[in-house]
């Protein structure tokens, strides 16, 4: 069975759709440890609830943050770190020592205008929707050094109606990731 660590910074939700599937045997594998960088972080209630250790490490709890979150990763084991909603970039070291192993979701198809820096969460579908796009979805990714630009693992994608929202766009595409990070997840673990 394979160890997930999960690095959030707000509520966690992929974190969530991990878990259930966890739970409906869907996933062979065992969310471990939680890191947030958020004291505040919906996230830890969550852990609490599943029974999870978590963590709160930032730079002003400790001025060597990544090597401690990278440390508290390799303790605990993990096989593959999912970041949920994880606002900071990741550190080269951390990339190194797992390499092709550290995964991500983008609500946008990469590569695009949609992805990069300041692209995330209801900025990219405002820019979608602005853009009179026809089509959005999901890619799950592995991380590397730049943002998201990592190796694809899965895009999921679906066509935007007439009188699209930014919001109606978010929430259709919040449920097509929750399919998508599980047939990501499989994929992964089944290729191993």
């Amino acid at each position: 069975m394979k160890k997930i660590g999960i690095l959030a910074s707000y509520n966690g939700s992929g974190f969530e759709t991990i878990q259930k599937a966890i739970e409906d045997k869907i996933l062979d594998a065992k969310v471990v440890v939680i890191i947030t960088n958020n004291s505040s972080a919906g996230v830890l209630e969550k852990a609490k609830k599943y029974e999870i250790d978590s963590f709160i490490i930032n730079s002003k709890l400790f001025p060597d943050e990544n090597l401690k979150i990278t440390n508290i990763l390799k303790e605990y084991g993990c096989d593959y770190i999912f970041l949920s909603g994880f606002m900071k970039k990741i550190e080269k070291n951390m990339l190194k020592i797992f390499e092709n192993k550290i995964i991500n979701t983008h609500p946008a198809i990469l590569p695009s205008i949609y992805g990069g820096a300041g692209m995330y969460g209801h900025f990219v579908h405002e820019a979608v929707v602005k853009n009179g796009e026809k089509k959005s979805g999901v890619t799950i990714h592995y991380v590397n050094e730049n943002y998201d630009e990592g190796e694809k693992i899965l895009i999921k994608e679906l066509l935007l109606d007439e009188n699209e929202t930014a919001q109606s766009l978010e929430n259709k595409i919040k449920e097509l990731e929750k399919i998508a990070i599980v047939e990501a997840f499989k994929k992964v673990l089944e290729e191993i």
